[in-house]
């Protein structure tokens, strides 16, 4: 008989399974979930001993759980829940992913992200190492120490040291994303979700992209933060998801520039030397 955590997991796997299918995603990634889900509910042995004896790598011995699932396990016995899940249904943002980190609680999630500007665990480790995270407000020297040793922990750093810049999407792929996304979106042809935040009726009224390009896999959507409500951009802002067939996760949000030599053209956050027309 399978643990309750085990249940757990599956039953997060079921809902990604089914809300992609109502997203109108590719069916090798539903059919993954589910397979994964019943391997699961299968299994006596509690997956968080064997991440315990033989980390990630003794879940990808599983069957139907290869490296991208056996991280979101993972993700789930360390957090208790699957930002995955979260971004499929338009409900991730910044502040929930930096509250995963131990030691940052709303307030200052939300401080990190107005001050800095990052969006990512990655990113938050990058300022956590090169002195902008000392400067937040309500940040200390302890308190940073501490932040950089759970971004550590979490993204799997055996030391402090900066690794190699691990491989992105090119420029160049993910303007075309985000072009094809607003494009689809403005013609009515994408699928639309319902997220919780800023929607009180329950609307179904943000349009998600699914779709890949090589080995990578993209989901495109408007940005639903707080900012983006706020300075009106909510159609505008695009927030592009993204993953390697290792399961390398990443994000970007592509906006219009507003200043600049590159005002009104479509450019991407923390890579904005890299646009420009060429790169279409």
């Amino acid at each position: 008989m399978s643990t309750s955590f085990n249940i757990q997991v599956a039953d997060i796997f079921r809902q990604c399974a089914e809300v992609l299918r109502e997203q109108a995603a590719n069916p090798f990634r539903i059919n993954a979930y589910i397979r994964a889900a019943q391997t699961l509910e299968s299994l006596p042995t509690d997956t968080r001993d064997i991440l315990l004896e033989r980390g990630v790598t003794g879940l990808t011995e599983l069957p139907a759980i290869g490296r991208g699932l056996a991280a979101s396990i993972d993700e789930i016995a360390r957090t208790g829940r699957l930002g995955q899940l979260d971004r499929l249904r338009g409900d991730a943002t910044p502040e929930t992913l930096f509250r995963t980190v131990p030691g940052v609680g709303p307030k200052l999630a939300h401080t990190i992200h107005e001050e800095l500007h990052v969006d990512t665990l990655e990113a938050l480790e990058v300022a956590a190492h090169d002195g902008r995270l000392d400067a937040v407000s309500g940040i200390g020297e302890r308190r940073a120490a501490a932040i950089r040793a759970g971004l550590a922990a979490m993204l799997g750093r055996a030391t402090v040291r900066r690794q190699a810049a691990p491989e992105l999407p090119p420029v160049d792929m993910l303007l075309d994303v985000d072009q094809r996304y607003r494009e689809q979106a403005a013609a009515g042809k994408l699928p639309k979700i319902a997220p919780k935040r800023f929607n009180p009726e329950g609307r179904a009224w943000l349009p998600i992209l699914h779709t890949n390009r090589g080995k990578w896999h993209f989901t495109a959507l408007f940005s639903n933060t707080a900012r983006a409500h706020e300075l009106g951009r909510t159609d505008d802002w695009v927030v592009v998801y993204y993953y390697d067939d290792d399961h390398k996760e990443g994000q970007n949000t592509v906006v219009t520039e507003t200043k600049g030599r590159m005002k009104g053209e479509r450019v991407i956050r923390g890579r904005e030397s890299e646009c420009g027309p060429a790169s279409r």
